[in-house]
């Protein structure tokens, strides 16, 4: 008997942290999977003409005949998950992952088999939480036909499939990107959009980026107040003044939208505070001012808002009063415009951007920030090439920046990430290391990028878990992360023994560093995924071909030498010996 065959798109989705959820409240985890299930996802399916085959605890594969139906009905799917979640805590919230696959299936009665479902599986593992990851076939046929962008993460080996697949991961998935749900929360939870560039001059949008990160970073000042951080609130930019979508998207419930005109010597700003969810206006403002009076206007903004979200205005006054400001504008101008090259972290970037800072420098002597963004350049150069020098600047820039403003959680952060790779007589510096980051926390606990570093130390000083919840939440913070938050998670995943979380956090990067090629090439031979972990070693060798891998690995700052055997015991599994 022939065996039937045809061909399908293969919705594969599962509950993320079913487990979790089970042993908290087995029985109402149970009621609202079944509550989900009647009206959320089975409307859903019977729209987009789609058939449940298959259903498990946790999970559901689902086929159509089309494409577009199949990654139309995930995008709406995610997207009623992330409505129905309404104001439920982080830790009870019930989130999916998706993969789509287009494939030949094999047909037994009313059940399917074969690779096509196995890739939509594999995909549906990789995908983030509340995100959807579709083969390279589905890509093409959907494309420019759904409102949808799609981000290339290229061809990858899949468990237990022969040929590589292209992956894609659909933009701007509806539920933010949280690999551990933290805990739940009452702290008001703001988004700041970055503001409208108005000077009909496209160059001077640094300076309009620039007023928005200071204000995000004043606001994470505040303990009763969460602020989401500037590389998800940018994912933001043209989001056509749709507050409630961002509010959806980013879990908050105030969004801060406002516009910037320069023009000669005055500047005029204007601001609006607006609840997320009935779209009301809280409160609205123009200044128009010298531009001179920029960082008065930043501060009587800042102590606005959070005399409205909280009534502490004696509190708001006391934190502001703490902050620096530069004390020439000329050189405020171009820090900025050097963190916006350093942000894009690129070798031609960085190269741009210390100019740019050293200016700032020499207009301004006393200018912590910008001695502090100036050590995360060199820092960055010292992993490419490699030069102690390069070090021992980046400690001078990083110390200096802070003996200027103790009272600025950036430079304390940059200080403490800079004394982690360095020596004191051949001691490592951990517990000065330690000392920044805490003083970092303590000045802006709701810093995403502080959090972030947080966990970094924490993989360092031997605490895994720890260093994974601290990334969390991170991710809270900043749910639409830049890469080298995914890097310092998939490193903590490795230090965790949990290789597969590993490969998932640090092989989609794009634009990886030295730094990520080693852990990834690590993670891949203990995964006994050899081939793979040799390519990652010649990407490597690539971006740094002056030195071996083991000496590289060596400078790793961890406390306990079992977790530096770990990573030494990865590369040689990839095939790194000792002599070079």
């Amino acid at each position: 008997m022939s065996v039937q065959r045809r061909l399908a798109a293969i919705l594969a989705a599962d509950v993320v942290g079913y487990s979790r959820l089970m042993e908290q409240d087995e029985a109402g985890t149970l009621a609202a999977l079944k509550e989900r299930r009647a009206a959320v996802l089975n409307p859903l399916v019977a729209r987009h003409q789609g058939r449940i085959f298959k259903t498990t605890g946790d999970g559901v594969l689902i086929e159509f005949a089309s494409a577009v139906n199949a990654v139309q009905c995930a995008a709406d799917l995610q997207a009623a998950m992330a409505a129905a979640d309404g104001e439920a805590p982080e830790d009870r919230r019930i989130r999916l992952r998706v993969g789509v696959n287009l494939g030949e299936v094999m047909v037994e009665g009313s059940d399917l088999y074969g690779d096509g479902i196995n890739i939509a599986a594999r995909l549906e593992g990789i995908a983030e939480p509340g995100g959807i990851c579709v083969s390279g076939d589905v890509q093409r046929q959907v494309r420019g036909k759904l409102p949808l962008e799609f981000q290339d993460l290229g061809e990858q080996k899949l468990k237990n499939i022969a040929a590589p697949v292209s992956i894609y991961r659909v933009i701007g998935s509806p539920a933010p990107s949280r690999v551990v749900p933290g805990p739940a929360t009452d702290k008001l939870a703001i988004a700041v959009l970055p503001f409208t560039n108005m000077s009909g001059d496209a160059e001077q949008q640094y300076f309009s980026d620039g007023i928005t990160e200071d204000i995000i970073t004043e606001l994470s000042r505040f303990r009763q107040i969460s602020v989401i951080a500037r590389h998800s609130s940018f994912q933001f930019r043209d989001s056509g003044g749709d507050v409630r979508r961002v509010g959806r998207e980013l879990g908050v419930g105030y969004v801060l939208e406002g516009s910037v005109r320069r023009t000669g010597a005055r500047i005029r700003i204007t601001a609006q505070l607006i609840d997320a969810v009935t779209g009301n206006h809280l409160w609205a403002e123009r200044y128009d001012r010298a531009l001179d009076d920029i960082f008065a206007v930043q501060d009587e903004v800042v102590r606005t808002i959070v005399a409205t979200l909280h009534g502490k205005m004696e509190d708001a006054g006391a934190q502001v009063a703490k902050r620096k400001h530069p004390e020439n504008l000329a050189a405020y101008d171009y820090l900025l415009r050097g963190f916006a090259h350093h942000q894009r972290q690129t070798r031609d970037d960085l190269a741009l951007a210390r100019p740019l800072l050293e200016k700032a420098i020499e207009i301004d002597p006393d200018f912590a920030v910008a001695y502090a963004y100036l050590a995360l350049v060199d820092r960055a150069e010292w992993d490419l090439v490699g030069s102690p020098a390069l070090l021992d600047r980046a400690l001078a820039n990083a110390q200096r920046a802070v003996a200027l403003d103790d009272d600025d959680g950036r430079c304390h952060v940059i200080l403490g990430y800079v004394y982690l790779w360095t020596r004191n007589l051949g001691t490592r510096n951990l517990d000065k290391a330690e000392f920044h980051q805490l003083r970092a926390l303590s000045i802006n606990p709701n810093d995403a990028n502080i959090v972030a570093h947080m966990g970094l130390l924490s993989a360092y000083l031997g605490s895994a878990s720890e260093a994974i919840r601290w990334l969390s939440q991170a991710l809270v913070l900043n749910p639409f992360p830049p890469d080298w938050y995914r890097a310092f998670l998939g490193m903590a995943n490795y230090v965790a023994r949990d290789y597969a979380e590993a490969i998932r956090n640090l092989n989609p990067m794009i634009g990886a560093t030295p730094w990520n090629r080693m852990y990834s090439a690590a993670s891949y031979a203990q995964a006994n995924r050899i081939e793979e972990a040799r390519a990652q070693l010649a990407e490597y060798q690539a971006l740094r071909p002056q030195d071996t891998l083991l000496e590289y690995a060596t400078s790793e700052p961890f406390k306990n030498a079992a977790d530096l055997e770990h990573l030494l015991d990865g590369l040689r599994k990839a095939g790194v010996s000792d002599r070079g």
